[in-house]
C-alpha cells in the first residue's frame, strides 16, 4: 500500500471517528454510536456485517491495518465496503475532544453541525409564545447547549412534542441554583424516557454541561417523537385514502411513520400526474423536483406557491427557491438548501413530517372512506406505555406498532437479554433480512421467546410463538407486561442485594413502612387500594424519599375527579423529578390500574434503595 501523508492523515481521522475510546479497535458498539450521530438507525445484524467484511483476523473488530487495506481496495476500485461508505459520511460531523465524563481525555465524540441550526430554529418556532423561556429566545446555533443547561428549555420541548408529559408545577423556573438545575435535568431524562426516548448512558450532568452529541441526540429523539406522533388515524382519519387496492387498514397501520410519509408524498406526486416517486428522504429529494411538486399540491390555492423553482438548473439555487415556496405556507423548518442537496435523511424526514402535520391535503374520494371504527385502531394507554418502555431501553428497531414490530421476536429477545443478561443464545436466533422461509423463521424466533418466558417462570398458558407472530393482542400484552414487570423487579432485587426475591407484598410493606417512618397518615393495602386514586400515598412517599421536594400547597384533597387528576399529574412528575423512572400515566393512578400502580411504587422503591 502506498498512500500520501495527506491521505494517511485523512484516513486516520476517519478511523478515529469510529474508534471512540482510542483503543485501536472499531467495535460494533462504536460503529452504532457513529450511525446514531449521523441520524441513521442501523440494525445490530447490519452493523456486525459491516465489521465482518473488513475484519480479516475474525476477532470481531476492525484494526488500523484492516481499515487501510479496505481503503486501498476502495481506491483501486476492486470492491465496495459499507464501512467505507459510512466513513465518507462522517466527514460532515463536527468532532469535539474530551466530551465524555466516563472516558479519558482526548476521547472524540461527533455531532452534525447542521442539526444545531435546525433544532435551534425549531425551538424558536415551537416555544415562541412560552413566557418562561422568552429570555433565552431567539436561540442561535452557538447558544443551543448553554440555553438548555438549566433544564427548563428541555422540559418545555418535551411538552411541545407530547403535550402534558411534564406538570409545569414540577419545573424549577425562577433562576434555579445548581441543585434545582440538577432536579430539572433529572425530570427531563425521566420524562423523555417515559415518552420513548433512549437515555441510556446520559446523565443530568451531561445535559448541564451541554455535551453536544448527547444534547443533540436527546433533542432529536424528542422532536422526532412529537412530529411522527401526529401521523395517525386518530389525528387524521383521512389517512385511509392512502390504502393500496386490497389493503386493509390493519395492514396499513403496520407501516412505520416514515413509510406512511413516503406513501403520502407519492400519493400527491401521483395526483399531480408526476412520473417520479420517492423511496427515501435522501437521494431521491436532492434535486428538489419532487419537493416542488409536493408543495404545489398541498398548498392552499391563495398561498402563491408555484413550480417556478424547476426553472432553475443549479441545484443549490433550486433548493433555495423551493424553500422560499415552503416559507409561504410557514413550513420552512428543519432544512436549508445544503441539507436538501446533500440529502440529510434525518432533517429531510423532519421537514416532510412537518409538511404533513401542517398541510396533509387528504380528501376522501367520491366513494368516501372505508367503513371503520376508529377505536379499533387507536393505541391504548397500556400499549403506549409498553411501547415507550421498550424504546427507552434502546431496542432496535424502534417500536412503532406494538404488534407488527414484535412479530419476528427480535425486540422481545433483546428485552429478554436485558432482564437476564446472557439468557439469549444468539446462535439460535434467525436474523433479518428473512428470505426463503421467512415466515417460519420469524415463528421460530417467537417460539424461542416463549421458551425463555418459561425459563423465567412467566405464565405462558395458551401462549405460543404463532400468537406473537400473528399479533394476538391479548397474548402479546400478557408477555410484554410480564417482561416489564420482571425488568422492574430485577432492578429492585439487584439494588436490594443479598439474593432476596421481591414480590408484590414486599413492595406494599416497603411503601407503608416508608410512609410511617415519614410520619405520613396515608397508607395502602394493595395496588388496588381506592386511596391510590387520590395520589396522596405517592406524593407522600416522594416527600419521604426527598424531604421538602413536595410543595403541599400544590396538593388538593382530591374530592372531585378533576382534583384527582391534578394530584396525579403532580405525583407522576414529582416522582420523576426525585429520580424514579416512571412510565405510568396520571390516569393510571386516578383509575387505580393495578399493573401500572405496581410499577409506580416499585420504581419509587428502587429510587429509595439507590439513595440508601
Amino acid at each position: 500500500m502506498s498512500f500520501t501523508e495527506e491521505e494517511l492523515a485523512e484516513f486516520r481521522s476517519q478511523f478515529d471517528t469510529f474508534d471512540i475510546d482510542r483503543n485501536g479497535h472499531i467495535t460494533c458498539t462504536e460503529l452504532t454510536d457513529v450511525f446514531k450521530a449521523l441520524g441513521e438507525s442501523v440494525p445490530g445484524y447490519k452493523v456486525r456485517e459491516l465489521i465482518a467484511e473488513v475484519d480479516k483476523d475474525k476477532n470481531g473488530t476492525v484494526e488500523w491495518g484492516e481499515f487501510l487495506t479496505m481503503m486501498e481496495q476502495v481506491r483501486s476500485k476492486k470492491t465496495k465496503f459499507g464501512l467505507a461508505e459510512a466513513s465518507e459520511k462522517t466527514k460532515k460531523l463536527v468532532k469535539v475532544e474530551g466530551m465524555s465524563a466516563a472516558s479519558s481525555a482526548g476521547t472524540t465524540h461527533s455531532f452534525d453541525e447542521d442539526e444545531t441550526v435546525s433544532f435551534s430554529d425549531w425551538i424558536n418556532y415551537v416555544l415562541k409564545d412560552d413566557a418562561d423561556v422568552q429570555s433565552k429566545l431567539p436561540i442561535g446555533p452557538g447558544d443551543l447547549f448553554d440555553a438548555g443547561s438549566d433544564g427548563i428549555l428541555l422540559c418545555k420541548l418535551i411538552n411541545a412534542s407530547v403535550e402534558g408529559t411534564i406538570d409545569e408545577r414540577a419545573i424549577n423556573k425562577k433562576k434555579p441554583n445548581n441543585f434545582k438545575i440538577h432536579e430539572n435535568q433529572t425530570l427531563v431524562l425521566n420524562s423523555a424516557s417515559a415518552i420513548g426516548c433512549s437515555v441510556v448512558n446520559i446523565g443530568a450532568e451531561d445535559l448541564i454541561s451541554g455535551k453536544p452529541h448527547l444534547v443533540l441526540g436527546l433533542m432529536w429523539q424528542i422532536i422526532r417523537i412529537g412530529l411522527l406522533a401526529k401521523i395517525s388515524l386518530k389525528n387524521n382519519p383521512n389517512l385511509a385514502v392512502l390504502l393500496n387496492d386490497g389493503e386493509s387498514l390493519a395492514d396499513f397501520l403496520k407501516l412505520s411513520p416514515e413509510e406512511i410519509l413516503l406513501r403520502w408524498f407519492n400519493y400527491h406526486l401521483e395526483k399531480a400526474g408526476h412520473g417520479r416517486r420517492v423511496r427515501n428522504f435522501s437521494g431521491d429529494i436532492k434535486d428538489s423536483e419532487c419537493y416542488t411538486i409536493l408543495l404545489s399540491q398541498i398548498a392552499p390555492a391563495d398561498s402563491g406557491v408555484d413550480r417556478s423553482p424547476l426553472q432553475e438548473s443549479d441545484l443549490n439555487k433550486r433548493a433555495d427557491r423551493m424553500l422560499q415556496q415552503a416559507d409561504k405556507i410557514g413550513c420552512r423548518a428543519f432544512v436549508r438548501p445544503a441539507d436538501v442537496t446533500k440529502g440529510n435523511a434525518k432533517l429531510n424526514l423532519a421537514f416532510v413530517a412537518n409538511l404533513f402535520n401542517m398541510y396533509p391535503a387528504l380528501e376522501p374520494s367520491e366513494e368516501g372512506l372505508p367503513d371503520f371504527d376508529l377505536g379499533d385502531f387507536d393505541e391504548t394507554r397500556e400499549e403506549k406505555t409498553f411501547r415507550n418502555w421498550m424504546n427507552s431501553l434502546g431496542v432496535t428497531p424502534f417500536v412503532n406498532n406494538l404488534y407488527s414490530d414484535l412479530s419476528d421476536g427480535h425486540v422481545l429477545l433483546e428485552l429478554m437479554n436485558k432482564i437476564k443478561p446472557g439468557i439469549v443464545d444468539w446462535n439460535k436466533v434467525n436474523k433479518p433480512p428473512y428470505k426463503l422461509g421467512g415466515q417460519m423463521k420469524k415463528i421460530e424466533n417467537c417460539n424461542y421467546v416463549v421458551d425463555l418466558c418459561r425459563e423465567l417462570k412467566f405464565s405462558t398458558v395458551g401462549i405460543g410463538g404463532q400468537d406473537i407472530n400473528s399479533g394476538n393482542k391479548t397474548l402479546t400484552l400478557a408477555v410484554t407486561w410480564q417482561m416489564m414487570r420482571a425488568y422492574t423487579i430485577k432492578l429492585l432485587e439487584t439494588l436490594a442485594g443479598g439474593g432476596k426475591t421481591i414480590n408484590d407484598a414486599d413492595i406494599v410493606d416497603w411503601a407503608n413502612r416508608t410512609l410511617a417512618d415519614g410520619s405520613k397518615s396515608s397508607s395502602i393495602q394493595s395496588f388496588k387500594d381506592p386511596s391510590i386514586a387520590t395520589s396522596l400515598p405517592v406524593i407522600d412517599i416522594v416527600d419521604c424519599i426527598r424531604p421538602g421536594l413536595i410543595d403541599y400547597e400544590q396538593v388538593n384533597d382530591a374530592s372531585t375527579d378533576e382534583d384527582k387528576l391534578l394530584n396525579a399529574k403532580y405525583a407522576i412528575s414529582m416522582s420523576r423529578k426525585c429520580g424514579a423512572r416512571i412510565y405510568a400515566l396520571a390516569e393510571d393512578l386516578v383509575e387505580v390500574k393495578p399493573k401500572m400502580v405496581l410499577t409506580v411504587f416499585a420504581c419509587l422503591m428502587a429510587r429509595s434503595l439507590q439513595k440508601a
